[in-house]
């Protein structure tokens, strides 16, 4: 089961590295926007596009594969039916600890697999609107 426990989703938002895949470099898209904001609240975020060199002044990378470093949760703002692609990247990678699915973003057999694989994902939940109720 997703998490929606707020004790549990405080825990998560206590993590620090989030790879954003399909952030947007176009200011004014939620994909930018979010991404922008945890940025702000001290986040380390990274971009996952393959189509941008940099967003935020920040290298932009094509894949979760190619991200350097450990990543503690993967946010996911592309399309339901690519949720299990990314959800095979993050169970390629030993260091994802949660998968977050943006709202209205889910896939209920690519959460199965991850949470088989000791993953917790969080599903069609915006992380500001969570970050801001429960840390802001």
């Amino acid at each position: 089961m997703p998490v929606t426990d707020d004790e549990e989703l405080r825990e998560i938002l206590g993590l620090n590295r989030v790879a954003v895949v399909g952030c947007s470099a176009t200011p004014g898209k939620d994909a930018h926007k979010i991404p922008k904001y945890l940025l702000e609240q001290g986040y380390d975020v990274v971009p996952v596009n393959p189509f941008a060199d940099e967003i935020f002044g920040r290298e932009a990378y094509d894949s979760l594969a190619d991200v350097p470093g450990e990543i503690d949760i993967v946010d996911v703002f592309r399309p339901s039916e690519e949720v299990g692609d990314i959800v095979d990247g993050v169970l390629e990678r030993d260091d994802v600890q949660v998968v977050w699915l943006q709202l209205g973003i889910h896939d209920d057999d690519a959460v199965e697999r991850a949470e088989s694989a000791g993953r917790r994902v969080v599903q069609d939940r915006c992380m500001k609107p969570t970050h801001q109720r429960l840390l802001g």
